[in-house]
């Protein structure tokens, strides 16, 4: 006979798995904000920057934030290759909305 499934256990390790994912998730959207000098602007500054960021529509200006976006990782990666402790990953597995956000804030 067939062992019945524990249906509360797997939803609650989904539960604590969901959970993991977002604090990693906020946590490396912290680190990707003091990377690129973002972490000096007030928080409204920096919220009114990512909103008028999702709110573009203009691809032009989204792949150029992104070009910059993907050129800040690419030099950062080299820069930290001498320092083994640093987790030059972390930020790099937000695609999309957060790379732009570190180019346009951070080197303006």
């Amino acid at each position: 006979m067939r062992k019945p499934r524990d249906y509360d256990a797997e939803l609650k390790e989904l539960e604590d798995k969901a959970r993991e994912l977002k604090t990693r998730k906020v946590q490396q959207l912290g680190e990707l904000v003091i990377a690129t000098g973002a972490d000096g602007l007030t928080a409204d500054e920096l919220a009114g920057a990512l909103v008028a960021l999702a709110e573009t529509k203009d691809t032009d200006k989204r792949g150029a934030w992104a070009k910059r976006g993907a050129a800040f990782f690419q030099g950062r990666s080299r820069r930290s290759a001498s320092a083994p402790d640093r987790d030059t990953g972390v930020a790099q597995t937000q695609p999309g909305g957060a790379q732009p956000a570190s180019g346009g804030a951070g080197a303006a």
